[in-house]
């Protein structure tokens, strides 16, 4: 029997997140190497050529870029149509990838930008977040009842800009925004995804995941 490809994963990253996430919504099935990031492992170093999470191991090729590990494995299988989605939510997904994550970092890690202003930052960030609260609206995900690649893709960015200070965030007027992080953190679907794992070894094997 053929080994599964390997998934190289660090458990609190939200590329990592979102690659999981379109791993198990596919039942790709593959090994998970949880690593440290501040320990990379050698053969980690060896199989991810930007040396950063996540990374899958086909072992004739290597997806390097989470979206791209998303898109491989929904290509596989797609049971829950996340593909079937409007041209925006592509828009959706670079401006997450891009001005957003940019002005997160910034306000998440404000120390590593002395260039920059942490309030002018989060106030850019916000733009994006107003920008998700209007598209949501009455519905329950970005474009309809049921959710899409652009959900799951985005999802784990807005997490990590809502736990720069969660008091701060829930006290803004965005309410869809706010009832669809909850409902995803509340789900599941993101139980399922942030199993936590030993830090893998050279010396052992990875972890089945999505497990059953």
């Amino acid at each position: 029997m053929s080994q599964p490809p390997v998934l190289w994963s660090f458990r609190r990253c939200p590329y990592a997140m979102r690659a999981r996430l379109g791993l198990a919504s596919a039942g790709l099935s593959v090994e998970l190497r949880e690593i440290l990031l501040r320990d990379k492992p050698a053969a980690f170093r060896a199989a991810s050529p930007s040396a950063t999470v996540p990374c899958l191991d086909l072992g004739t090729r290597q997806i390097d870029e989470s979206l791209d590990i998303m898109l491989y494995a929904l290509a596989q299988h797609d049971p829950e149509a996340l593909l079937d989605m409007p041209a925006e939510g592509h828009a959706l997904i670079a401006e997450c990838d891009g001005p957003f994550k940019q002005a997160l970092d910034r306000t998440k890690y404000a120390t590593r930008y002395p260039e920059s202003n942490m309030e002018t930052e989060r106030t850019r960030a916000s733009a994006f977040i107003a920008k998700l609260d209007a598209q949501i609206g009455a519905e329950s995900w970005l474009f309809g009842p049921q959710p899409k690649l652009a959900d799951l893709a985005i999802l784990p960015f807005v997490r990590q800009f809502a736990h720069i200070d969660q008091a701060w965030f829930a006290a803004q007027p965005w309410p869809a925004v706010q009832s669809w992080l909850s409902a995803f953190k509340a789900a599941p679907r993101f139980a399922a995804i942030m199993q936590k794992y030993p830090p893998w070894q050279p010396s052992g094997a990875g972890h089945p995941f999505p497990e059953s």
